[in-house]
This record gives C-alpha cells, structure tokens and sequence, in this order.
C-alpha cells in the first residue's frame, strides 16, 4: 500500500496583512512545531498538497521547508518525505540557556466563571484504581478471568454483517435485539414484570442516576438514601440541587425511619446492600412498598452484585413485588463483565416511557450501538449465563478462601460479616482500631482496605473495613490476610500501649 503524506489537513493560524506568504507559513510552521501540535518525528504534507491546500504557490511552500530545515526543525528523508526533527534546536538551546525560553503565560481571568446552580453544586465522583491487582480491591471483578477471545469472535462476526441501520443508530431506548435480551433475563432470573420497551439501555447505573433526577426531581425535593450507601448516588442527586436524607439500615435493609418522610424518591440496593452486604427481608420490601403507594413516592432499586448469590434463596427484585408502578429497576454489566463496557438498563413503568425516551432524545441519544449489537449477540447465544455461572463458583472459592483464612489468623480482631452475593464483603474490627488508620497501615504492606466510614453519614456506629475477594486469587487473598494481621496486631498493641495504666 501507498504511503499516506499525512493523516489530516494542516490547520495553521490565519496569515496578518503584511506579512509575506513565505515568512507567515514558516513562523506558522515553527509555532506548530515548538508549541507540540506538530509532534516530533511526524511526516509532513508533500509541498503539493500544502500548496494546494492554502492556495499557494509550491515554489512558496519549498522555501519555508527549506529555512525549517537548514534551522534544524524539519529533516529530510530521501523517498520517504520530510519529517519533524526529533531534536529540535530550541530543545537544546533551553537546557544550554533556560532564561532564553519562556513558557506561555496562564491567562487570568477578570472575573470568575458563570456557573449554573448545577455547574457549582456538581463534585466529582473518582474511577476505578487501575494497576495491579493485590487483596482486598473491591468493587471489580475478575478481569483477568473474562472470555476477551470469545467476545473478540462475537464482535467481529457482528461487524462483518454490519448493515446501514447499525451504523445509523438506534431509538433513544436502546437496541431492540438487546431490550428483549436484556427483558428474558431480567424477568427470567430477577423476577422483574417488564416488557422490552419498558427497557432503556444507558450507559450504567450513574446515567440511570442521572436520568431519574432529572425526571423526577426539582431544587430541594427530598431524597432518602441508605446510610451507609454508595456515595455516587448522594453525588448525583445532590448536583441537581435535592436534599438528601440519610436512613439507617438494620439486618434487614433499610430501615422504615423517620428520614422517609416527606421524601419524593427512595434510593435502595435490596439485593445486596452496598457496602454492608444485607438482603433485604421480603417482609421489609412489602412494607416499603406499602410506603411508597401510600406516599406517593417513587423508590429506585438498583440491583447491584444481584447475579453472584452464594448462599440461600434469591428473593424476587422489589420491582416484581410492585403493583402500582412506584419502582424503577436499574442495573450494570459493568461487574458482571467488565467496566469500561459502559452498558446497563433502566426499567420504568410503561405510562413514563415516553417521558424517559424524551429525556433521552436530547441528552445522549442513545448509548453505542455497536456495542449494544455485540452485547446482544453475546446474551442470545448463551455466553452470558455460562460467564455467570463459571465465575459464581470461582467467586464462591475466593470467599471460602477469604473465610477460612481469616477464621484463622485474624480471630478476635476481625469479624467477617456473613455474605450470600456480591464481590466483597465487611470486615468488623474489633477493639476501638480505626478503619482510616487501617487503611493507611495496610497500603504501606500493599494492601487495599477501604474503611466502612467512607460511605457513612454522620456519627459512624461501628468501625469496618469493605473486603473485596472476587478480582483477587486465593493466593493473594492468603497473602493479604497474613499481612493484614500483621498490621491489626501492631495496631492494637499500639492501644494497648497508649491506654491509662499501661505503665507509659
């Protein structure tokens, strides 16, 4: 195949009255070149078609290559082109005589920023920690176990049958094909009473956040969330200008409290409360469904870890519980398969499609259909419940694992909670020990531990660390329990010490 010249047209800044064509295109050229916009060891445009692209002579465009040049900022390469110099002179010239070189100076501005009321309320909510994986990371599945061959196989016969309405787009739903996937599943395995065009398919359970504040929500409207609870939600609801009202949880879930009243929006995780891992009783769902119809409130569920249950019965989704369309149901492929997938489902009762096909018809469109088609594919042909499957036994393994080793060597200082689903679990620490202290000692043994504090509200009532064990071997799990021992051993002793009496 031929060589391509460049990648793209040349953009260069508009040329002053006055100034010579030659001069404007060399002084445009070595701005573009010092400034990095023109990368060293890039090829340049042939003089033909940068001559004929600003409309110049070529015998123009010869002599400002030519200065580029013999200045050392362009070198030539016999039959291949003309190239950026790899070394570039004032590179060279700034380590010799650094005063000589100035940076651009930072504008200021006069005045600050117009912000909405959005725009200054909004606060960023952190990724998932990148690197390798070591115990106990949480909120991450096994990355390093997921079928990338047979999703590359899946991917790419999809691709080779491409059609036009692919690459067009999609309704602002979702890809059909993947709705009635994602409803056979959904109503199949969760218990959920919902039609496929019930079904909007969103980029995870923070856009489902998103779009459901935005529908529903208005400047001080109260929404009640668990406490603790996942800090994305309070974030979202919280950047449109709601208030949030913390409810505590007991064994069962979360609890029927005073901070419900008045609330136009409940936000929950029954199948596996984050972080603290409870279930919610079937009881307590009756009786918050009977709130919610009594109160007119809506309650978002948010089916988090629901696919990975270890032990007893999986009770149905609060949804499938719902006789009065008070529930939305939102749910993620991202731990079921991985991140930086970006696709998930938001359920809503059938009189608020419309309204929600709106919301999506001038926001996102519609999430990627390519990706949608792929996922489809990936679900139809029985690849997604053999995945679930295989990795609900090795998750399974991992916990016993993490059990046993901790029975062993972190008694009396560590509680493991009882976990029936999910990716982590709690860790109850014992003796007045700190989980930010924790936290801080066990990052120094490379260890992850996030203390259970990080998602409270107000006064924290018991110390715990959140324990992932799905993304980790049972090898680094045993690793990470020896070492976390060690630190909760030296912690303690460190109290111990410190106490009145103790002879210090």
């Amino acid at each position: 195949m031929p060589k391509q010249t460049t990648q793209f047209a040349l953009m260069l800044p508009p040329r002053e009255p006055g100034t010579t064509a030659t001069r404007w295109l060399y002084t445009a050229l070595r701005g573009g070149i010092l400034e990095g916009r023109l990368a060293p060891g890039a090829r340049m445009p042939a003089t033909r078609a940068l001559a004929r692209h600003y409309g110049l002579a070529r015998g123009t465009v010869v002599a400002a290559f030519e200065q580029l040049k013999s200045e050392g900022y362009l070198e030539a390469q016999v039959g291949s082109g003309t190239y950026v110099a790899r070394v570039l002179p004032d590179r060279l010239l700034k380590v010799a005589h650094p005063a000589r070189v100035r940076a651009p100076a930072t504008a200021e501005r006069s005045q600050p920023r117009r912000l909405s009321d959005y725009g200054r309320r909004v606060r960023a909510f952190g990724n998932l920690e990148a690197g390798p994986i070591r115990a106990f990371r949480a909120n991450q599945p096994a990355l390093d176990l997921f079928p990338t061959t047979l999703w590359a196989q899946v991917a790419a016969r999809r691709l080779r049958r491409a059609s036009i309405d692919l690459l067009l787009g999609c309704g602002p739903m979702g890809y059909r094909p993947l709705q009635e996937a994602v409803a056979d599943y959904l109503t199949t395995s969760r218990g959920v009473r919902c039609a496929p065009e019930q079904i909007a398919i969103v980029s995870g359970v923070q856009e489902s956040l998103d779009l459901v504040a935005r529908l529903f929500l208005n400047p001080g409207d109260r929404v009640a969330i668990e406490n603790p609870g996942y800090v994305g939600a309070a974030l979202a609801f919280e950047a449109y200008g709601a208030t949030v009202a913390p409810v505590p949880l007991d064994d069962e879930g979360v609890t029927l409290d005073a901070a419900l009243k008045g609330a136009r929006l409940l936000y929950v995780t029954p199948a596996h409360q984050f972080p603290l891992g409870v279930s919610m009783s079937l009881s307590r769902r009756l009786a918050l469904l009977e709130w919610a119809r009594t109160s007119g409130a809506l309650i978002l569920e948010d089916d988090y870890d629901s696919e990975y249950r270890y032990a007893a019965r999986p009770l149905p989704a609060l949804q499938g519980l719902d006789r009065d369309g008070q529930v939305l149901f939102a749910g993620s492929f991202s731990k079921v398969l991985f991140p930086s997938l970006r696709l998930g489902y938001l359920v809503v009762p059938a009189d608020l499609v419309d309204r929600l096909a709106a919301t999506r018809s001038v926001t996102d469109r519609h999430a990627p259909l390519l990706e949608q088609a792929v996922l489809a594919d990936f679900i139809s042909a029985g690849h997604f419940g053999r995945h679930i499957r295989r990795m609900r036994q090795i998750y399974a393994e991992r916990l016993s694992v993490l059990s046993r080793c901790a029975e062993e060597r972190l008694e009396g200082l560590l509680e493991i909670s009882p976990v029936e689903a999910g990716l982590q679990t709690v860790g109850w620490l014992r003796g007045g020990i700190d989980g930010a202290v924790v936290e801080k000692a066990a990052a120094v043994r490379n260890v992850e531990v996030t203390p259970i504090s990080r998602y409270q509200r107000g006064t924290v009532a018991r110390e715990g660390l959140l324990l992932g064990f799905a993304a980790v071997d049972t090898r680094e799990i045993e690793r990470g329990v020896r070492e976390l021992a060690v630190v909760l051993m030296s912690l303690r002793a460190g109290l111990r010490s410190a106490a009145p009496g103790s002879g210090r």
